[in-house]
């Protein structure tokens, strides 16, 4: 199929009647004889390590790389050398197969309780330069991108299946960790001549998700046909331990916490009495920490039944959930009991994938038709003890804290263990 795009291959971010909240959407402009066939989905999108740039399966093989902020949007950029400079950094990339996954590298080593925050709408400072890309394809292919040139660097062989998953850790290094169908995790060291990997084998299904911890300790990784979460150490690249749920249940995406000490997991049962529910684990210990449930069965056909993916915030304050068969996009403000935004499934619907931009504000996700949109989360200042308990949990372990002698109050609030156990939500907006 990727004979049907050139290097220029146009899109249109026509914006007229988008919905509030919604800040900017991407449609691929695909040729009349393909669209909406099997192939078009957007699978994955990313934001540079600094939020320079963002990159967009757009479906067909085909990856856009973009500046950020796009250019033509409303407000910025008027300044037409500005608009010509933006223009001259996009990149198309044609990967001959479909792209199924992506991620920028090397993705620099993080700060203890370092929290970006947008506060006057421009991105953090990068060297384009340095900046790789990887594409993990249908093929089991991983293909390695200069973006300063457009340029294939090389490809990465070893996977059997569908390349899945793709994780730089935020390390500082060129190290690439893979997650694919053929059961497997690996991870690559691009600097080796030739590029050798570790392999993490054991799963009992596809890998569908794989997360770096934010210390680059821990290795989350989450397959088909199975009931649990696996823990694997990228230190010593060995299994560590098993996140047990409900035989039940069918596990979907998982995503650490900014500060390490949270890991979010995202399941739904497999039947239609029930619906999506999120975890919170402390992944030092093994400990189920919160449930976020939804409970709305009086009215089945509006009940979402799957979760597609979820992610943290930078901040950590904010948790987006993907759903099926229901409002697209949904965020959750940790310890609340209603979402902070649900959008309109009237309108949008379909998403596949999100992501937050590095320095918050903005999740951008991809759907079934190929498109990528943007939306505004609603900011809020995290509090003094939220950024104090970030940078020590950032360093220091459950174990270490449990061992502090401190009052029982602040032990709970520090490993998490304040929040509400159990939370059901969409039935109180919904179902009356």
């Amino acid at each position: 199929m990727c004979d049907l795009f050139v290097p220029d291959c146009p899109i249109d971010n026509n914006t007229k009647g988008i919905s509030d909240g919604l800040v900017e959407q991407l449609r691929p402009i695909h040729p009349q004889t393909v669209r909406g066939t099997a192939g078009c989905e957007t699978w994955t999108v990313d934001f540079s390590p600094g939020g320079s740039l963002f990159a967009w399966s757009m479906g067909y093989g085909v990856v856009k790389v973009l500046a950020w902020p796009l250019p033509n949007e409303e407000g910025r950029d008027n300044d037409l050398d500005a608009q010509l400079t933006k223009k001259a950094s996009e990149r198309t990339l044609n990967c001959g197969q479909t792209v199924w996954g992506l991620a920028f590298g090397p993705r620099p080593r993080k700060r203890p309780g370092a929290i970006s925050h947008i506060t006057d709408g421009r991105p953090l400072t990068e060297d384009v330069k340095m900046l790789i890309l990887a594409t993990g394809l249908n093929n089991g292919i991983i293909k390695i991108w200069r973006i300063s040139t457009g340029e294939a660097l090389y490809d990465l062989k070893g996977h059997q299946s569908v390349v899945r998953e793709l994780v730089f850790p935020p390390n500082g290094t060129l190290t690439l960790v893979s997650g694919s169908r053929d059961k497997t995790l690996r991870i690559w060291d691009l600097t080796s001549t030739g590029r050798t990997c570790h392999v993490l084998s054991g799963h009992r299904g596809w890998v569908l998700c794989c997360r770096v911890s934010p210390d680059s300790s821990m290795i989350a990784s989450v397959c088909s046909s199975d009931n649990r979460v696996s823990l694997w150490s990228l230190r010593s690249y060995t299994f560590m331990k098993h996140l047990a749920f409900n035989k039940r249940s069918a596990i979907s995406s998982c995503d650490f916490s900014p500060d390490g000490a949270v890991l979010a997991v995202g399941s739904y049962s497999s039947h239609n009495s029930a619906g999506w529910r999120v975890d919170l684990w402390d992944p030092y210990t093994a400990e189920l920490l919160v449930m976020l449930e939804d409970c709305c069965s009086c009215e089945p056909f509006i009940n979402s039944k799957t979760i597609k993916t979820l992610c943290f915030s930078p901040d950590g304050l904010y948790l987006a959930l993907v759903v099926d068969h229901s409002r697209a996009l949904r965020l959750w403000e940790l310890g609340q009991k209603t979402f902070v935004m649900e959008t309109d499934l009237t309108t949008f619907h379909n998403e596949l994938c999100c992501t937050f931009h590095p320095q918050g504000g903005i999740i951008a996700t991809g759907t079934r038709d190929g498109h990528a949109k943007f939306w505004k989360a609603r900011p809020i200042v995290p509090s003094l003890t939220h950024l104090c308990r970030a940078a020590l949990r950032f360093s220091v372990s459950t174990h270490q804290i449990n061992a502090l002698p401190i009052p029982h109050k602040l032990l709970e609030f520090l490993t998490y263990r304040d929040l509400p156990k159990t939370q059901e939500t969409y039935c109180r907006a919904h179902c009356r």
